[in-house]
């Protein structure tokens, strides 16, 4: 595929044969192969040879489906060779044996790289062939064991002996990695090249579990790969050794095992940069995320790939090999430049992000769009209403606003209107399938990526202020105590008065001068949030934490000025009450009309043992974390608090944030009704339907309620349960990805703005780990890794434990949440992996701790105050819980 999309190549015939087989086995290629036949200037075109009369073949009764597709391509051969001179035309293929046989029928066949080779314009080519196994390695020493066939593992898998599940790779330790395995409640343990034996992280995998006396506690050590080449095997024994010593056998070991085989691949193209320090044709490329291993391709122009970030592919992992093979895809642009950075983090987290294609904006309305007196008739028209939204500040997407009036003297009408994109995009047009594709939309710094084409997420469908749109309404009665009396639903038009940044919406209710209808508005639904806030809090829901960060950047250069912690206001969580409560109120209504196909949310308890670092941390700090129940750890949170450390409790719930699962989208029918609980939000039913500009689960929920109303009708994807449980698996590996997408592109321009700096910082341990400390800087919202030996060392300044999980050093004891100062450098050196080196400052210990800076500068450094605020999770960029 990498070698069909270079220019050089053109006057292709791609067999309908062909096309169908290439969509059968990888959707994503075949929209690849789909990009170059739509462009005119390759002149790549699809001969329909299976309905064509002089090349159908009918399928013999014995005959094996790949057999048939084989010949069926030859006979596609034989008929254009018959109708084009023979030496203009070549059958392309790495099927030796159905090439072979080609041959035999006088059909002039070659290699893609044999053809590559002889063309008189190659220059790269070469390195774009995909890569099985380099040469001269057959009589190499084994570094993997074998991995079993096929029939083994199916055999293995059927009966029970062996388990099926999916590798994870862990991002500390490159020897360490879980299998997620359906029947167990808990991953599966592997360690050690024997036990990962080739996996790489998104692969389905069979594990066979070791004896119980053999299982281990997961590592609590950190492990880099800093190997050179597959000849040098001796450094992975060292870290082996390392590892073995550093995790123990005792009680509380978890299930652990060994993959033995290889179910399906997960691979990918992989960002990231050649390793420097290496001669020769192969070359070991870094990739960007730390959780792939490194990978051996064959390059001869290596000088210039080592200044280009690149993308890479694997194409097999001999057992032989210390690393996977691979072939080099294409360079994106040169290293440290930002736009590839972008471009890296993008498709290192596989977003979606080209251009919208024509067939999509042809589905778009025309412009000037205005509201009819048909549209008038269909909807409650609430524009007589003062309604507002609190957002952001540049935020464009609006797709919420809220409205509260008094009626009937004591009583209050609350409204939360979201916009009605599912008015502008229809089932099973180009731009919701484009949209389905997509999940969601992607926030970067100063970058945004989004679901639906910007005439959309930025015009029409935003519930900008003093315009009119299409919303869909949720509208409670609520009592003076918050309670909700009645609930509707219908397909509203709206006007909004105003459109304000958190900021202000607060001024407006701080501000006693004001007394018009918006302040009125805002300061009830101030009040009414705060009372359903104290309710959901009683009934157990959690308030965590995520040390969230905002980066100013530059107008002109796009260079980060500052980074900081983002401030909250009363304001954010009064949004967010309403928000939490219109999607409870929504999921009830739809859950009613189809237990079997609703989109819902859940969110599973954690396992006990995810909150052993917390009730550690808890229990050397004098409070005791209850996790029996969520309420019980939500009380246990709201009693960890101390006068002399303000930031003490933001940590705890950081840490309890750090030992959840996932939340995910579920098709109702697919689960029992006691998992349909949201543990976070302690609510029996939950769904998203408040931001249908940025996610696509709201788009389906919209269409859910639409047909309760009567708005609209049902089609049959919505209403099957399969359907929407394979369209919740898009949408919650989407959602994942675009999370960390986010984190990656604050990461970089982090870095950026550290470039050059030197300074000394207050921090708190997060973690402590038997070689290193997790120190949380809180005024940056960073965490980064202080090593407390150097890499292949043991320390002999400190002394780890274990049990009570602290680090001695003399008189000094280090255990988690304790202050620290500590110097902040950022280490360029791996360009590919830039990260920040800590050194401790205070507590000052004999031969580790380095003096503090001088100067100025550093005395106002140390004058800062931590923040007090305790910031509660967000709404995503916008409103997300």
């Amino acid at each position: 595929m990498d070698i069909l999309e270079e220019s050089v190549l053109g006057n292709v015939i791609i067999l309908h044969t062909v096309l169908n087989e290439v969509k059968h086995r990888s959707l994503p290629v075949y929209k690849r192969l789909c990009s170059i036949i739509e462009s005119p200037s390759r002149h790549f075109y699809v001969f329909i040879n299976d309905h064509h009369k002089w090349t159908y073949l009918q399928q013999d009764e014995a005959e094996l489906i790949n057999d048939y597709n084989d010949r069926c391509i030859r006979k596609a051969c034989s008929w254009y060779i018959e109708h084009a001179p023979k030496h203009k035309f070549v059958f392309l293929s790495d099927d030796a044996a159905n090439r072979s046989k080609a041959m035999q029928e006088n059909i002039p066949s070659v290699t893609v790289s044999e053809y590559v080779k002889h063309l008189k314009v190659n220059t790269g080519l070469t390195d774009k062939l995909s890569r099985k196994d380099f040469h001269g390695q057959d009589a190499a020493k084994d570094v993997f064991p074998n991995h079993l066939t096929s029939v083994e593992l199916l055999t293995g898998i059927r009966e029970g002996r062996l388990l099926q599940g999916t590798y994870r790779a862990s991002r500390d330790n490159f020897l360490e990695g879980f299998v997620n395995v359906d029947s167990y409640e808990e991953p599966i343990i592997v360690q050690g090249r024997a036990g990962l034996n080739r996996a790489v992280d998104g692969d389905t995998v069979a594990v066979e579990l070791l004896k119980e006396e053999e299982w281990v506690c997961p590592s609590e050590i950190v492990l880099e790969d800093e190997g050179v080449g597959d000849e040098n095997v001796d450094d992975v024994a060292t870290k082996e050794d390392e590892l073995k010593k550093a995790t123990k056998r005792k009680s509380g070991a978890k299930p652990t095992g060994k993959v033995v085989g290889i179910v399906r691949r997960k691979w990918r193209q992989y960002c990231g940069i050649l390793q420097g320090g290496i001669d020769g044709v192969y070359q070991l490329f870094v990739p960007a995320d730390k959780s792939i291993p490194k990978i051996k391709i064959e390059t001869r122009q290596a000088e210039f790939l080592r200044t280009q970030k690149l993308i890479v592919t694997i194409d097999s992992w001999p057992k032989h090999s210390r690393y996977p093979h691979g072939h080099f895809v294409r360079a994106l642009g040169k290293i440290g430049d930002q736009s590839t950075e972008n471009e890296v983090i993008l498709l290192e987290h596989d977003i979606p992000h080209s251009q919208f294609s024509e067939e999509v904006l042809n589905c778009l309305p025309q412009l000037p769009w205005v509201i009819t007196d048909e549209d008038v008739k269909k909807r409650v028209d609430l524009r007589h209403l003062d309604v507002c939204s609190v957002d952001p500040p540049g935020c464009t997407d609006i797709d919420d606003a809220l409205h509260c009036r008094v009626i009937d003297g004591n009583k209050f009408e609350v409204g939360v209107h979201i916009a009605d994109v599912s008015h502008f995009i229809r089932p099973g047009t180009p731009l919701d399938l484009e949209a389905a594709s997509r999940a969601t939309t992607v926030y970067l710094v100063n970058n945004r990526i989004d679901m639906v084409p910007e005439l959309l997420s930025s015009n029409l469908c935003s519930l900008r202020g003093g315009e009119e749109r299409f919303a869909f309404s949720c509208v409670w009665d609520m009592d003076q105590n918050a309670k909700i009396l009645s609930t509707r639903f219908h397909k509203s038009i709206i006007r909004s008065r105003k459109a304000m940044t958190y900021e202000e919406a607060q001024m407006i209710i701080d501000d006693k001068g004001k007394c018009d209808s918006i302040a009125g508005s805002l300061r009830n639904l101030n009040k009414l949030a705060k009372i359903l806030k104290q309710r959901r809090l009683a009934n157990g829901a959690l308030v965590l934490a995520s040390p969230e960060v905002k980066i100013h950047m530059d107008s002109e250069t796009m260079d980060p000025l500052d980074v900081e912690v983002k401030k909250l206001f009363e304001t954010n969580s009064m949004i967010e009450e309403f928000m939490l409560q219109a999607n409870i109120s929504v999921a009830e209504r739809i859950l009613e009309e189809f237990p079997d196909c609703a989109m819902l949310r859940r969110h599973p308890i954690p396992p006990s043992s995810n909150f052993d670092p917390l009730v550690k941390a808890g229990r050397h700090l004098g409070f005791e974390i209850r996790v029996d129940s969520g309420k019980n750890l939500a009380k246990s949170l709201d009693n960890a608090t101390k006068t002399n450390n303000p930031y003490l409790n933001t940590m705890f719930r950081i840490l309890a944030t750090r030992c959840m699962l996932q939340a995910v989208y579920f098709a109702s029918g697919a689960y029992q009704k006691e998992d349909y609980h949201h543990y976070g939000l302690a609510v029996p039913l939950y769904t998203h339907f408040t931001s249908p500009i940025r996610r696509y689960a709201d788009i389906i929920v919209h269409r859910l309620l639409a047909v309760v109303c009567g708005s609209d009708s049902t089609y049959p994807d919505l209403v099957d349960k399969k359907k929407t449980s394979d369209l919740c698996v898009n949408l919650n590996y989407r959602n994942r990805m675009a999370q960390y997408a986010g984190r990656a592109s604050i990461a970089f321009n982090t870095h950026l703005f550290f470039k050059g700096k030197l300074q000394d910082e207050e921090g708190y341990v997060l973690y402590v780990r038997k070689n290193a400390l997790q120190i949380l800087i809180p005024r940056y919202g960073l965490e980064c890794t202080l090593f407390l030996a150097r890499k292949g060392e043991t320390s002999n300044v400190f002394e780890y434990d274990e049990e009570e999980q602290t680090q001695r050093a003399g008189d000094v004891i280090l255990h988690a949440f304790d202050p620290v100062v500590v110097r902040l450098a950022l280490d360029s050196n791996n360009i590919q992996r830039e990260k920040f080196v800590l050194q401790l400052v205070k507590p000052f210990i004999d031969g580790f701790s380095v003096p503090p800076l001088e100067g100025a500068a550093q005395e106002k450094e140390k004058k800062r105050k931590l923040p007090t605020a305790e910031p509660e999770k967000r709404k995503g960029r916008k409103k997300q819980k």
